[in-house]
């Protein structure tokens, strides 16, 4: 069968054009597109996407359909990370000339939750699905606003107290704009992305529900 693979950002540099035809058997998935593409190693964090919606690897391909190769960080405006979270890579993802604010949120690892010490947090994600409804959240607060960028980053994984596990940037032109749908931002965050978090304690620990 035949489909059809697009490229985006890095990987469409690196491949060295945005579309390619690929002929793979009729039992093919998702996960026999890289193989056959021939371009090294397989970059950690690769998403796929087919016919424009994110797709796990064991999903069986039909003829005609469309592969979409998704970098690590999506274009780097909303990504997952089980590494630390960078403020500052998320900033420059709001880097505009037409703004003249860029507001910033920040949330970290407290001490103290509901009378008890905690020791560190975990956070678990649906991670196909995350990404794509911090996007929806974005394009969401860009209709409501006037905007010029929106990105954020999450941690996944164990973090300790003190330690960072969310970062959000707005660019917008005024302030109030940039303001306003920052706090938006990290609400919507917390009540619709598929994430997760655990309270450790010295004695024990406890599933809290979503967000940060």
């Amino acid at each position: 069968m035949k489909i059809t693979v697009r490229f985006f950002a890095g990987l469409r540099e690196r491949a060295g054009f945005s579309e390619r035809e690929l002929e793979l058997l009729d039992d093919a998935t998702v996960a026999d597109v890289w193989p056959v593409l021939d371009l090294g190693e397989d970059p950690g964090g690769l998403l796929y996407a087919v016919n424009k919606e994110y797709s796990k690897r064991d999903r069986l391909l039909a003829e005609g359909d469309e592969v979409a190769l998704i970098p690590p960080v999506s274009g780097g405006a909303f990504r997952l990370t089980e590494g630390p979270v960078s403020l500052t890579a998320v900033v420059v993802e709001v880097v505009d000339e037409r703004a003249g604010a860029i507001a910033t949120f920040l949330g970290t690892v407290r001490g103290q939750s509901r009378g008890r010490a905690v020791v560190a947090l975990e956070y678990e994600a649906y991670e196909d699905m995350a990404e794509a409804v911090m996007a929806e959240i974005a394009d969401e607060v860009m209709a409501r606003y006037e905007l010029c960028k929106v990105a954020a980053m999450h941690r996944v994984g164990r973090v300790e107290v003190g330690g960072t596990s969310v970062a959000i940037a707005v660019s917008a032109p005024h302030r109030q704009d940039a303001l306003a749908a920052c706090a938006d931002v990290i609400d919507a965050l917390k009540e619709r992305v598929p994430l997760w978090k655990k309270e450790l304690y010295e004695s024990g620990e406890e599933w809290i529900g979503r967000g940060s």
